[in-house]
């Protein structure tokens, strides 16, 4: 699959909205099923949103439901994760991550074959 690359990070006010990238290089993006990761200083690594191969499935955590949106463009071989109504819990380091058997939802970290190097959101109160 070759690297994960995120995009999109940065310091924002609480309410507002961030969009995270997550370019994929290689020819088998779409063999993949997609999924970002947070996590926040202290804390465990969780799920907070998965997408399936084809896009036309998305699981969300309970805390980005209604908030956030998974989506995926597999002729760009990019996920996106669109995060509106932002709060300061919401701040951390998210990942994006491939899973190569193509199963859905996968919440375990270990059930992951590739990662991005993370982006930092913080949201101030």
């Amino acid at each position: 699959q070759g690297q994960l690359v995120e995009s999109g990070g940065g310091l924002v006010q609480a309410g507002g909205s961030l969009r995270l990238s997550c370019a994929a290089s290689g020819r088998t993006f779409s063999s993949y099923a997609m999924g970002w990761f947070r996590q926040a200083p202290g804390e465990e690594r969780d799920l907070v949103a998965a997408i399936t191969r084809s896009g036309r499935s998305t699981y969300y955590a309970d805390s980005a439901k209604g908030r956030f949106t998974i989506s995926r463009d597999n002729a760009k071989n990019t996920v996106y994760l669109q995060m509106n109504s932002l709060k300061p819990e919401d701040t951390a380091v998210y990942t994006c991550a491939a899973e190569s058997e193509g199963r859905f939802p996968v919440r375990d970290p270990r059930d992951y074959d590739y990662w991005g190097q993370g982006t930092q959101v913080t949201v101030s109160s």
